[in-house]
């Protein structure tokens, strides 16, 4: 039942909706309203389903990261990642948000440090969201002589990315880079100035954070990427 339900949901279109409600108001409100509570209800519905998800998958990560039984969140964290999360069925950006959600458990349960990631994941395109963590992922994580994190320049060209995002449209591509400069979590992008189509998504600092704390990890960066001082 849940399966052929999520998938007829997702298949009424915001025109189909928007038209059906302008006739039933225009033929008789109260079936207008009534029209609306049970579009309202199937959206709950889904939403609860994408809820669902996110929670398995966030139990997941801290069984594997043998997080304490006793450990929780905020509530004030949770309520956020939940309300965002939810409005997602993106397998991907899914799993960042259960990993958010792990990561934000602690044994006192007052820590409010991912309250920046989603903030910042919120924003993402799934789109974004997959070029984030190749750049994360392939890019060389070192440290600074202050023992700060830092991460190599990382250079991949159109069809590089085209594969990665799985989005042909250069000017896409190209406006999606720049929101992800934007936020302060790549460094480049294309160089518009140049013939080149080669795109510059060196991660930065605050990137590699976000995506350690995405996987559900909640220590120091330096140990999620074992690198020694």
């Amino acid at each position: 039942m849940i399966q052929p339900l999520a998938e007829s949901v997702q298949k009424v279109t915001n025109a189909t909706v928007d038209g059906a409600a302008a006739i039933l108001s225009r033929i008789c409100l109260p079936a207008a309203e009534e029209f609306g509570l049970l579009l309202r209800d199937r959206l709950r519905y889904w939403r609860a389903l994408n809820i669902a998800k996110l929670t398995v998958k966030a139990e997941q990560k801290l069984k594997a990261l043998n997080v304490p039984d006793e450990s929780h969140a905020h509530p004030r964290v949770v309520s956020k990642i939940v309300e965002e999360g939810s409005w997602t069925d993106d397998e991907g950006i899914q799993e960042m948000w259960a990993g958010l959600l792990a990561s934000s458990c602690s044994p006192e349960g007052q820590d409010d440090s991912n309250l920046i990631f989603i903030q910042l994941l919120s924003s993402l395109s799934r789109i974004q969201a997959r070029l984030l963590n190749y750049a994360c992922e392939k890019a060389e994580k070192k440290l600074g002589a202050n023992g700060l994190l830092l991460a190599g320049d990382l250079t991949v060209n159109l069809e590089q990315l085209r594969s990665i995002t799985g989005e042909s449209d250069i000017h896409r591509l190209d406006r999606e880079m720049d929101h992800l400069r934007s936020l302060e979590l790549i460094r480049g992008g294309f160089k518009a100035h140049l013939a080149s189509t080669d795109a510059d998504i060196t991660p930065s600092i605050l990137a590699l954070h976000m995506y350690a704390r995405c996987k559900g990890f909640r220590g120091s960066p330096t140990d999620f990427f074992s690198l020694k001082p």
